[in-house]
């Protein structure tokens, strides 16, 4: 109790700092006792008090995590969808494919391992690592408690963001040292900017060392990667998918999607429904390269700049590309960034 009782009165000082300001010191209170309530809960998830009591009083409501949520590009759901060409110019441009060769040369022999074990290719397992924080480079330096507690305060995402912070809690019950908990303002850290419970779930050792570090290990990162992929669906030996030329004569109202996506329907409104490679090359589609994948493998198609640009046909493992992130800009761009890698 010692520690929470510094922390009210750090609290109150901050309060009395903030009498010029009463937006700002209702702020402060409103974040003080909602933190009391977050601890009662995360105490209740099993989290031990003396890793709270430690945790909590280090913390403050942080106004630059509320205004880069608020500030997030993507437009309203009726929105334009921009081409996805430019996207693609910047994030599969020759410096992020040199580094991704560069990279796979040097952990070759972890990439046989993971995909040997998960089915994942090494190749998926290096572009994801690349789009995410440029092979290591970048992770972020906001600390992930307080970022999840400020974002978890501010209500918009309470449930999800409360419960990334009582699992950065269990982290550090599990031996994860506090100052390790550094990443992106919305709660992702780690080479593979995995969440709090993401990490609890399906981080693991890629090194032999019995630790999961995905924070510094790289091995650890991309067998994290795999596993992650692995357990969203994977199947081994399947194509992401295929670019493809689209004949004029498509009747493309015969081949539209004729259900309601549940989850991430932008993304997925724009897929046609499903029919195998064999039936979309009786439907005249052409592969960019003259190779087709087998005949049985089901795709949907998705033409991201519209009729007479190239379409790709995209098979269930795009689908787990999108379990990482749900945008098709991103699966796509980690589908041909993980094609040049190994060209």
């Amino acid at each position: 109790m010692r520690h929470l009782t510094k922390y009210l009165t750090l609290i109150t000082a901050i309060i009395g700092i903030g009498a010029a300001n009463p937006a700002l010191a209702q702020t402060n209170a409103g974040f003080a006792a909602y933190m009391q309530q977050l601890r009662a809960e995360a105490i209740a998830e099993g989290v031990r008090p003396e890793t709270l009591d430690r945790v909590i009083p280090t913390l403050s409501y942080n106004p630059r995590v509320i205004a880069l949520d608020r500030n997030q590009p993507g437009g309203s759901f009726n929105s334009p969808i921009p081409p996805f060409a430019p996207y693609q110019a910047r994030h599969v441009n020759q410096t992020r494919i040199n580094g991704g060769r560069a990279t796979y040369r040097r952990v070759r022999s972890q990439l046989f391992d993971i995909e040997r074990r998960t089915g994942v290719p090494g190749k998926i397992a290096i572009a994801i690592y690349g789009h995410e924080t440029g092979y290591g480079r970048i992770t972020g330096d906001f600390d992930l408690p307080r970022s999840l507690a400020t974002l978890a305060y501010e209500g918009r995402r309470r449930q999800l963001f409360a419960g990334e912070f009582i699992a950065a809690m269990k982290m550090i019950d599990r031996g994860v040292p506090r100052d390790r908990l550094q990443g992106s303002w919305a709660g992702a850290f780690g080479y593979p900017q995995f969440l709090p419970s993401v990490y609890l779930r399906l981080a693991i050792d890629g090194d032999g060392d019995g630790r999961a570090e995905i924070w510094r290990s790289e091995a650890d990162a991309l067998a994290s990667i795999g596993n992650y992929l692995h357990n969203a669906g994977w199947r081994a030996g399947e194509p992401w998918g295929v670019a493809v030329n689209v004949p004029s004569s498509l009747n493309r109202s015969a081949i539209a999607n004729r259900t309601t996506p549940t989850r991430c329907p932008r993304v997925f409104e724009r897929h046609s429904r499903w029919l195998s490679m064999a039936e979309w090359r009786e439907l005249g589609i052409r592969t960019r390269t003259g190779t087709w994948p087998d005949d049985q493998i089901m795709a949907t198609l998705l033409e991201p700049d519209g009729p007479g640009n190239t379409a790709y046909l995209l098979t269930n493992n795009y689908r787990v590309i999108l379990d990482y992130n749900c945008s098709n800009f991103y699966a796509l761009s980690v589908g041909l960034l993980a094609d040049e890698v190994v060209r």
